[in-house]
């Protein structure tokens, strides 16, 4: 048996977690913590505290998620004051060796832990073994990233895809990117500013100011709470789960409407990266928003919008395509990670 840690790294929570992997590649939790990031100077008097409590051995090997970019074997937290060293982490920690991931490469690894349980079938396509895997998830951003079989084993490769330039493809979408270049005076927008957690508050208040439908009390106080609050730290209230709530309840008239709008471009773009890669293998939704609104995913118009790429739409609905339920998906991940070390 080999003794292994997985972290998943943010601004705001991290969760450690101890895992027993055998030669069968079953992973068995031993021992789980989660503690508040800001509460700590550095990750490694966490690990020590976290150790102290498991009251178990040293793992051999170890890798960490973290929320933001990975360089050399180095990473800075894009919200929290930490800087994270592989080679600093071992020798203090007395780990034989460590890994740094991306939060969504750790997502990507996370896929072959996954159950049946864990997935919904948006579209069961024509499955490929041997071809690449894709994933896309909006959350606070919108992540990309894409898998390649080398051998018995992926390899995954994270990627800044959601940064990409958003398309519109009809006068609504062009509106709203009008509506965005005037209102943050720049130059280009990104399809990140549409679909993802902010990407939903925008298209809110794009709809509302261009008077598409009338503002309800409720949702009107979520979100001028929410940009009155804007620049602090921490945030009293979140928008954007706020608005899809009710869109999901059919609750509000223009929260339905913001929430059509997100889930269109979200299919559009994860067609977009269909088309780049072929992903035969599969193409996986991760990110916090897919599973609660679920019922707005399905209704169609995300596959619409999926496949609806002129002469290429017959090879995009021969993509299997799945979302993740399960949130811990980038925990597994980074322990699939270490094992591999």
């Amino acid at each position: 048996m080999t003794l292994l840690l997985a972290g998943d790294i943010g601004g705001t929570k991290t969760i450690l977690r101890l895992v027993e992997t055998s030669n069968s590649s079953e992973l068995q939790t031993v021992y789980e913590e989660s503690y508040r990031s800001g509460d700590f100077p550095d990750l490694v008097p966490m690990v020590q505290q976290f150790f102290l409590k498991a009251n178990t051995a040293t793992p051999q090997k170890a890798c960490f998620a973290i929320a933001g970019p990975v360089v050399n074997n180095t990473a800075k937290l894009t919200n929290l004051a930490w800087f994270l060293d592989t080679e600093r982490l071992q020798q203090e920690l007395g780990i034989t060796a460590i890994s740094l991931i991306n939060d969504f490469a750790a997502v990507g690894y996370g896929i072959f832990g996954l159950s049946s349980q864990d997935l919904l079938t948006l579209q069961p396509g024509k499955p490929k073994p041997e071809a690449p895997i894709a994933v896309i998830g909006a959350g606070t951003g919108l992540g990309q990233g894409f898998l390649i079989k080398q051998g018995n084993h992926y390899q995954v490769f994270p990627s800044e895809g959601g940064h990409t330039d958003f398309a519109p493809r009809n006068e609504l979408e062009f509106q709203l990117l009008k509506y965005l270049l005037d209102k943050h005076d720049i130059q280009r927008v990104s399809v990140e500013r549409v679909v993802s957690g902010l990407g939903i508050v925008a298209i809110y208040q794009f709809l509302r100011d261009r008077k598409h439908a009338t503002e309800s009390p409720e949702i009107a106080q979520a979100v001028r709470t929410w940009e009155q609050e804007a620049g602090q730290p921490e945030k009293s209230v979140d928008p954007g789960a706020v608005i899809g709530k009710a869109a999901v309840q059919k609750s509000d008239r223009l929260s339905e409407q913001t929430l059509q709008l997100f889930v269109d471009a979200y299919g559009a773009e994860a067609g977009n990266l269909a088309l780049k890669l072929l992903p035969y293998g599969g193409l996986y939704i991760a990110g916090g928003i897919a599973p609660k609104i679920l019922p707005l995913i399905q209704n169609g118009s995300f596959l619409l919008n999926f496949t609806q790429k002129g002469r290429m739409r017959s090879l995009l609905e021969e993509v299997p395509v799945y979302i993740i339920l399960n949130p811990q998906v980038g925990l597994i991940g980074a322990a699939l990670c270490a094992a591999r070390l």
